[in-house]
């Protein structure tokens, strides 16, 4: 199962699943720009960031490769969705005022993606880019679930998934656009175990792991096993803090 394939799988899901990203996120965005009269969400899936941009951005031109994903996105008269490659969109030149990437930036082919950016943006647009990893919560949470699950379904990661981690190097992204300097935002909320339980099955790595029907035992017996340990009625709060990566265009 490649990359497309994993996000084509239970598209549904991950837009119920998913937590939101945070507004204060957005609003900071959204203040850095001169104009506000179009953001162009890439690799918007379930359009969870082009959902927030709508209020504050004219029109919002949502681009995303998989069509089962858009289809999971909510109507909004602002935005427009379209099944579009990162690296080639119908966006007209210098027309952009923000580009966000959430959550995706480690797939993409950086070499004819950071051309068309510069493409489609106007001088002075913002570049943002981001994403989380492992959830940070309570220890006993930690020790009956999710070190488990992760352990189970470390050898399914792609490699693209270590840029995230590594919280996009340069190295590898050779980003282009002048740096600027971001606040610390995460998402922050609320879950009882069903809700851990089903955002560790959207993980990319666990839908591969469950094509594997002994790592799918496993994955099963590992979640029941969580159950008994755990009080079913527990509430948990959960961080995840957001590696960003946010530049300016300067020609």
């Amino acid at each position: 199962m490649d990359a497309a394939d994993t996000f084509r799988v239970d598209s549904d899901a991950y837009s119920r699943r998913r937590p939101r990203y945070p507004d204060a996120l957005f609003d900071w965005l959204a203040a850095g720009c001169a104009r506000r009269e179009l953001a162009w969400d890439c690799a918007t899936g379930n359009g969870q960031a082009a959902t927030s941009l709508a209020p504050r951005f004219r029109r919002v031109h949502a681009t995303d490769r998989s069509r089962e994903q858009l289809a999971s996105a909510p109507p909004i008269a602002n935005v427009r969705y379209a099944a579009e490659p990162a690296e080639a969109t119908s966006l007209a030149d210098s027309s952009v005022d923000l580009v966000t990437v959430a959550q995706a930036l480690h797939w993409f082919d950086y070499a004819r993606f950071w051309p068309e950016v510069a493409r489609a943006t106007r001088e002075g647009a913002l570049v943002a880019a981001w994403g989380y990893s492992w959830p940070v919560v309570a220890p006993d949470l930690v020790a009956a679930l999710v070190t488990p699950v992760r352990e189970l379904v470390a050898p399914f990661w792609a490699p693209e998934n270590r840029l995230l981690w590594d919280g996009f190097p340069d190295e590898v992204v050779h980003f282009p656009f002048r740096r600027l300097h971001a606040p610390a935002f995460a998402i922050e909320v609320t879950w009882g175990l069903p809700d851990v339980v089903a955002y560790l099955e959207t993980w990319s790595a666990t839908k591969r792991a469950r094509a594997d029907a002994r790592c799918a035992r496993a994955l099963d017996e590992r979640m029941r096993s969580a159950a008994r340990q755990l009080d079913p009625d527990a509430i948990w709060a959960v961080r995840m803090p957001l590696a960003l990566l946010v530049g300016r265009v300067e020609r």
